[in-house]
């Protein structure tokens, strides 16, 4: 149940800033999900994940941001949800600490940021298609970058961190009512 949970906040953190008006923050909790999701499902659940995003993607590029819907323009986006859902299966499901999370939540953002740069890149109108073009648009999009990674981070440590924080503080209880026992 907490892998849906984590997989609904995803969504909602893309769909409530846009309702609020509070769209400047650049929270989202895609990442973090989606390797918490990984983690705690099989692999079979990459579909309704990558479903659910993908309707999250279509309604809002057709009802928040007015624009019409292209699915050539989202094919990179949606193999990376099942990309990020898939290193959280196969990192993350049978051996997690804090040195793995770290290191895949280093994975998710840097590579949405290469990959989604390189379509805006490619496929857009808004740089040069040179090696100067590629540079200034990578360089405009390291603030979404280091966005990205704080959200990935935040959400990926507490959907892991708190379920082992919680372990940790049960063991812990448990052992000292066990020692506090009269033999």
């Amino acid at each position: 149940m907490a892998a849906y949970f984590a997989l609904l906040v995803a969504v909602l953190s893309r769909i409530l800033p846009h309702t609020f008006q509070a769209t400047s923050v650049g929270f989202t909790a895609v990442g973090g999900g989606l390797l918490y999701f990984g983690a705690r499902r099989s692999r079979w659940h990459v579909i309704p994940a990558v479903l659910t995003l993908m309707a999250t993607d279509v309604y809002l590029t057709l009802y928040v941001y007015n624009y019409p819907f292209h699915v050539s323009e989202y094919v990179v986006t949606w193999l990376w949800y099942a990309a990020v859902f898939l290193m959280g299966s196969q990192v993350l499901a049978h051996k997690q600490s804090a040195l793995r999370v770290a290191g895949a939540v280093l994975a998710t953002s840097t590579s949405f940021f290469i990959l989604s740069n390189m379509v805006v890149w490619c496929a857009g109108m808004m740089y040069p298609h040179t090696a100067a073009g590629l540079l200034a648009c990578y360089v405009a999009a390291i603030p979404f970058y280091a966005n990205d990674l704080m959200s990935t981070a935040i959400t990926a440590g507490a959907f892991f961190g708190l379920p082992a924080l919680a372990r940790n503080i049960t063991v812990n209880l448990r052992e000292s009512l066990h020692n506090q026992r009269p033999a």
